[in-house]
Order: structure tokens, then C-alpha cells, then sequence
């Protein structure tokens, strides 16, 4: 899984997108639709993250359960559109791994 910033990468192919508040009950029907996806042969999938209004434990729970699901399927995930704070927290749970490396600042 890599994880793409604000304005570096669009959305190449089939997209998964989390919405504004992540919650628990989101996580499974987030990962049937990864599968659904990986069902009609789409080897990768893009995660979405433009949306997402606050970085939380939901929002980690759902990109590691994706991640572990596109593992299992033996396809690609790629999040794209993550917020700093998306980044910090990830790295605050000993997760920054999942992270791709850190956007260069523009000038």
C-alpha cells in the first residue's frame, strides 16, 4: 500500500472512497466493496482519502483492514488524497510503513 498526498496523484483506476467521518460500522462494507472490485478483475484499487474531515483511529482500522484484504486477494491498494494528519497519525500508531514517502514541500 502506498500512500500519496494532496495534490500528487489522482485516481488511476477503480476507486474505493472513505467518506467525511469514518466509523467502525464503515470498515466492512469497505472491504466487501475492495473485494467486489478485485472480483471484476481490477488488479489494483485507489483509496480515496479527500474527503475525510478528521484523522482517527476509524480511519486507521479501515486502511489496515484494506490493506490486509488486498493482501489476502494478492492485488494492490493505493492511497491517494491523504492529509497530514492522515500521515501523523499513522505514525503515531507505528504504522508510518503503510505511509509512502513524505510529500516534498512545494516552492
Amino acid at each position: 500500500m502506498s500512500i500519496e498526498s494532496p495534490g500528487q496523484a489522482a485516481p488511476a483506476g477503480p476507486v474505493i472512497v472513505l467518506p467525511a467521518r469514518v466509523t467502525p460500522a464503515d470498515v466492512p462494507p469497505l472491504c466487501a466493496r475492495l473485494s467486489e472490485l478485485y472480483g471484476q478483475g481490477a488488479p489494483s484499487v485507489d483509496c480515496d482519502l479527500a474527503a475525510v474531515e478528521r484523522a482517527d483511529l476509524a480511519v486507521v482500522e479501515a486502511l489496515a483492514r484494506l490493506r490486509l484484504a488486498a493482501r489476502r486477494a494478492g492485488r494492490g491498494i493505493r492511497v491517494v488524497n491523504a492529509g497530514p494528519g492522515v500521515r501523523a497519525l499513522l505514525t503515531l500508531v507505528g504504522l508510518d510503513h503503510l505511509a509512502g514517502p513524505a510529500p516534498r514541500p512545494r516552492r
